[in-house]
């Protein structure tokens, strides 16, 4: 059995449990809180970062979520989420690398910061010129997730891919920390509900933070 330790609201490892579902792997969660990792979990990951996939009978350790995914798209045949002819593969990861890097920048790590580090660690009120940027910012990344959505099945192409994963695991947590307008991006918004119906998504959608709940509509499949 694979042990994946996480924390809950980690965009990174809210990715790879979505991978791990599709493609059915079974595997059980360890909780880490990035505000006090220990020291066990530095020795798996010198970079103190969930997520951590380790397989103890293997004595294999797997650190960070684009080396975890490309490590099961490799060792597991069921549901590729890198496919295609090489351009599409090409597409898949650069749309991936957009979400992990520009929306979680942009969007995510600053929701992250003043609605769940300063609340919980800190104790101090959130910046609400920080909140409003970062609302801002997810308009334009949802905009151009408008755009692919009018002119592909799924993100990066005709099937369901990383980037679909990738894309969902970071709007899940910003959309949990109420930091999501779906005006005006009825695309997006489409596209999402159907991704919340997936068997792989619904455990996303029952688990709460202590002391910081979403919103009404986070769990509703129609939002």
């Amino acid at each position: 059995m694979w042990r994946l330790y996480q924390f809950p609201l980690c965009p990174f490892s809210r990715k790879v449990r979505l991978l791990l579902g599709e493609k059915g792997v079974p595997f059980e969660l360890v909780r880490e809180d990035p505000w006090a990792a220990s020291d066990m979990f530095f020795n798996l990951n010198p970079a103190g970062r969930t997520p951590v996939m380790v397989h103890a009978e293997q004595e294999l350790v797997l650190s960070d979520s684009r080396a975890i995914s490309e490590y099961f798209e490799e060792t597991v045949d069921a549901a590729p989420m890198i496919n295609g002819p090489a351009a599409n593969r090409a597409e898949i990861r650069r749309l991936v690398a957009l979400f992990d890097e520009n929306f979680y920048a942009d969007v995510t790590a600053p929701l992250l910061s003043e609605r769940m580090k300063k609340r919980i660690v800190l104790r101090e009120p959130p910046d609400s010129r920080m909140l409003r940027e970062a609302m801002r910012l997810a308009h334009g990344h949802l905009d151009y997730m408008d755009w692919l959505i009018d002119t592909r099945p799924w993100l990066a192409g005709p099937t369901m891919s990383m980037a679909d994963l990738a894309a969902a695991a970071q709007i899940s947590v910003a959309d949990y920390l109420g930091g999501i307008d779906w005006s005006g991006h009825e695309q997006t918004r489409g596209w999402y509900s159907v991704f919340k119906s997936r068997p792989s998504f619904r455990p996303l959608l029952t688990e709460r933070m202590e002391v910081i709940r979403p919103p009404a509509h986070y769990a509703e499949i129609d939002i």
